[in-house]
């Protein structure tokens, strides 16, 4: 019996590769996969009859299995099962049949398997895939990098398995190289952010005494509005739900330590690296490795002194609002940051990232999907050379009416310790932007002092340097 020539071909069942197998099926693709383990191969296929679906027990029986020019996605973890696939597939692969890997992999090894596999004959797509599990499966953001000659033999297949907002499929091509991957570790670090954000609004209310459901309905409130947002969304259902064992509220029972899978970090050493600030992003980055320490924490409670941390005398309407302003100006800012780095690495890389479309194609599937972005997208449309987002008109008036409420809030919290590491380091970078006269010329004159590193002057031509021969300080 023949085997069947299909569309498409994927490699890894985990539960976002079988969304995806699923998604690009329901589309009117034929799909092969094929899993290490044969018998979760056996079984997926088994689950779904009447699926146009090839369950491959070897990797030679997947391959030949696959129309030309073969379209391989490898859903595995990241790192050393990616090139480990790659090995095995090349004896097996022809000139021009595409890989695609649709993993969170760091884009630098996207960028090193392209050069790796391009001298083959082969083509490589890096491809950033957000949304979870049912972004997979009903469609999600795609944020594929690579040569513009794959994207158009790979477009049909994407643009119809991706989400759509205003009939538009929330894809492009992203830009050559790691781009693809590039731009999905930035989102996944605003992602980050962004969750830090909304958990500090939630300790700031849970500090005013409010229940989990008085809770859960400010932030549906909030859903409906500016805020509007699939994390503000699932934070008020996640507020709703009880335990069925004990009734309780079911994140009053989950313990706070938080996880990572390391792709904010990645975004943190990617901006030092470059010389941009992520101060937002970093907090959070920080706020879960400290929730990770918590043996420390419930030891340093005991004997560590300070407020109490909660805000029982506060006018609750009046909190609420507060609340909701500094939130919103604080994630404006997590985004400009992001947008900053992938503004200044994308032009040293050459990429001609699109940062509206970009913005466009985040507003369906994926985690940080929001209203706003559209904005976003129209702050980068009326001006492609955007310094910072935050100097949008639209998003500078949002900040010039919310930094009063967002000062109050941060000072509340820091008078009640109450720690918002996220909403401070928001706010400072905001200060600082839009501060003249930073401090920094003490630290330019310390630097001179010690290691005679030298400096500008304010009233002399810009990029001439000076040292002052400073008095010998013994002790």
């Amino acid at each position: 019996m023949p085997l069947p020539q299909n569309d498409f071909g994927l490699i890894g069942l985990a539960v976002m590769g079988q969304n995806l197998v699923l998604n690009v099926e329901s589309r009117g693709f034929g799909v092969s996969v094929y899993n290490r383990t044969p018998e979760v191969t056996r079984e997926f296929v088994a689950a779904h009859p009447g699926k146009r679906l090839h369950g491959a027990l070897t990797l030679p029986e997947f391959v030949a299995s696959l129309a030309r020019p073969r379209k391989v996605m490898i859903m595995v973890k990241a790192g050393a099962p990616v090139d480990a696939v790659i090995e095995q597939l090349l004896p097996l692969l022809g000139a021009g049949d595409i890989v695609i890997d649709g993993g969170n992999s760091l884009y630098a090894d996207t960028e090193r398997r392209d050069a790796w596999l391009t001298p083959l004959g082969l083509r490589f797509i890096g491809a950033g895939v957000s949304g979870g599990e049912e972004g997979a499966r009903k469609g999600p953001a795609i944020m594929p990098g690579g040569p513009a000659s794959t994207w158009e033999v790979m477009k049909p297949i994407f643009e119809a398995i991706a989400a759509k907002v205003d009939g538009q499929p929330c894809v492009i091509h992203i830009g050559p190289g790691g781009a693809g991957h590039y731009v999905k570790m930035v989102h996944n670090g605003i992602e980050y952010g962004d969750m830090q954000l909304i958990a500090e609004a939630y300790a700031l209310l849970r500090a005013a005494g409010m229940s989990t459901d008085e809770m859960a309905e400010v932030f549906a409130r909030w859903n409906e509005g500016e805020l509007h947002s699939y994390l503000i969304q699932i934070t008020a259902e996640a507020l709703r739900q009880r335990d069925p064992e004990t009734g309780q509220p079911v994140v009053d029972l989950i313990l706070d330590k938080a996880g990572q899978k390391g792709t904010g970090q990645w975004t943190l050493i990617n901006a030092a690296e470059n010389a941009v600030v992520v101060s937002t992003i970093n907090a959070a980055v920080e706020a879960r490795v400290m929730s990770s320490m918590k043996d420390a924490r419930v030891a340093a409670s005991s004997v560590l002194q300070g407020p109490a941390g909660t805000l029982a005398a506060v006018d609750r309407t009046q909190l609420v609002a507060q609340v909701h302003d500094a939130l919103y100006a604080a994630k404006i800012v997590s985004y400009a940051q992001g947008l900053d780095l992938m503004r200044t690495v994308g032009a040293k890389k050459g990429w001609g990232l699109d940062l509206g479309s970009i913005a466009a194609i985040w507003r369906g599937g994926c985690i940080i999907r929001a209203r706003f972005l559209n904005r976003i997208t129209e702050a980068y449309r009326a001006d492609p050379a955007l310094a910072n987002l935050m100097l949008a008109p639209f998003f500078r008036d949002v900040l010039n009416r919310s930094q009063q409420a967002w000062r109050e809030v941060v000072a509340l919290a820091v008078r009640q310790g109450i720690p918002v590491p996220a909403m401070s380091a928001s706010l400072a970078y905001y200060d600082s932007m839009r501060t003249a006269r930073l401090p920094a010329n003490l630290l330019q004159a310390q630097r001179d002092f010690f290691g005679a590193h030298t400096y500008e002057r304010v009233d002399k031509p810009a990029g001439q340097m000076f040292h002052t021969q400073w008095p010998e300080v013994i002790g």
